[in-house]
């Protein structure tokens, strides 16, 4: 059966071009990436060898998990061991690799960082987190991993290759070539592709409808919405590489999601304190409950959403912010529930400077910002926005299964 399993992985090795590792590999970036793919989709590096990165971060989905769970639907996701839930949505590894290191802005701000309390500070850090993390990939240690990495021959020879042969004389050293691979692949231009109907409409290729149009002049704007104040619109390049986020941290007064609580078991008094849990914090209490602002590229397909998946409908999101700036009682009233909407699971330090600056919108501008929301998805997911469920997240087609082995 191992070697079974080893030839599929050699196998999708093949697939991604890399052909006889051995003489392909040269120490360059491309050569590099391509390791990082076939680590990728590789569930050998998962304890029962059910689990694969992409298991999680489905290409087809924009990179986040579409399994769909009894109790809680995608809400968190399933772990290696077919039974343990995380308390967190998983991010879309989309667009990962614009945010900076973790540490402090000039203004003394927490930004960047991976994951959403930043606890990883870069993709390589982050690459090394979900094999060893027992809900997750549910590695007991480095070296049962590496033990792993080395039933594979063609990994021997393109770690060796691509970092020497003495690579694997060091624990360690092998687990840091790994995650070196795999930030490799997440920095190559599959995760970023910068082509979706808004992309079009900056170099002039496509059009906006009117709504989309209006959306998007909702979301520049800093007098009618203030949206743009953590989902900023521009990059390092401009309006051509911007990511729709700054990199920081808020507490928006985001409810907990009590059936994920439920079906993970956590203790009735469990509160996710966000960027508080970051080590590098060290539990300051001004960070309680701030979570990292996400990137909105994707985001019509890559629901449920907020960092517990709380909320289903890209819709109620916006309404969620709308919530905070008007006086109306029904936009007190989530419309997921029809009840008003949850308390804050962390009611300390929102903000509510940013969250209440811009006047409350209608229907009609809500509608537009959803709609230009949708123009931020990247080409190959647009088919998924025709689905009856677009802007509740994805349901994965039958193709986008992670890579799983079977027995012959």
């Amino acid at each position: 059966m191992m070697k079974y399993k080893n030839s599929i992985v050699a196998v999708c090795i093949l697939a991604l071009g890399m052909g006889t590792i051995g003489h392909a590999y040269a120490e360059d970036t491309a050569a590099l990436q391509k390791l990082g793919a076939a680590l990728f989709v590789d569930p050998n590096l998962s304890k029962n060898r059910t689990m694969s990165c992409s298991t999680c971060h489905m290409e087809a989905l924009g990179f986040t998990d579409g399994r769909e769970t009894d109790k809680v639907g995608h809400d968190v996701s399933l772990g290696d061991d077919g039974t343990s839930l995380g308390d967190r949505n998983v991010p879309t590894a989309a667009y990962a690799k614009f945010s900076p290191p973790f540490g402090k802005n000039a203004a003394g701000d927490y930004v960047g960082g991976q994951f959403w309390d930043g606890r990883a500070s870069t993709l390589e850090d982050q690459a090394g987190g979900p094999p060893l993390n027992p809900v997750e990939m549910g590695m007991p240690d480095k070296g049962t991993l590496i033990k792993r990495l080395k039933e594979n021959s063609d990994y021997v020879t393109a770690f060796g290759t691509q970092f020497g042969g003495e690579v694997f004389q060091s624990d360690d050293a092998a687990f840091a070539a790994m995650a070196k691979a795999l930030a490799a692949f997440e920095r190559s231009d599959t995760f970023s592709t910068f082509d979706s109907k808004y992309d079009r409409f900056l170099r002039g290729e496509e059009k906006l409808t009117d709504q989309e149009e209006l959306g998007r002049v909702l979301m520049s704007s800093t007098q009618f919405t203030n949206c743009n104040t953590c989902h900023a619109i521009r990059g390092s390049n401009g309006l051509s590489d911007g990511v729709f986020t700054n990199h920081k941290y808020f507490n928006i007064g985001v409810p907990a999601n009590k059936a994920v609580r439920a079906a993970n078991g956590s203790k009735p008094d469990a509160v996710d304190l966000g960027l508080a849990q970051n080590p590098a914090v060290a539990g300051d209490p001004a960070q309680r409950g701030k979570f990292k602002v996400p990137t909105l590229r994707n985001v019509a397909v890559t629901g449920p959403y907020m960092h517990n998946g709380v909320f289903k409908d890209l819709r109620t999101v916006v309404l969620f912010y709308v919530k905070y700036k008007s006086k109306k009682p029904s936009r007190q009233i989530n419309p997921e529930t029809g009840q008003t909407w949850d308390a804050p699971e962390v009611p300390e330090n929102i903000a509510m400077t940013e969250l209440t600056q811009a006047p409350a919108l209608d229907d009609k501008r809500v509608d537009a910002i959803v709609a230009f929301l949708k123009t931020l998805t990247d080409k190959r997911y647009e088919p998924l926005l025709s689905k009856d469920n677009a802007g509740q997240g994805a349901t994965p087609p039958a193709h986008a299964a992670s890579f799983t082995p079977t027995a012959p």
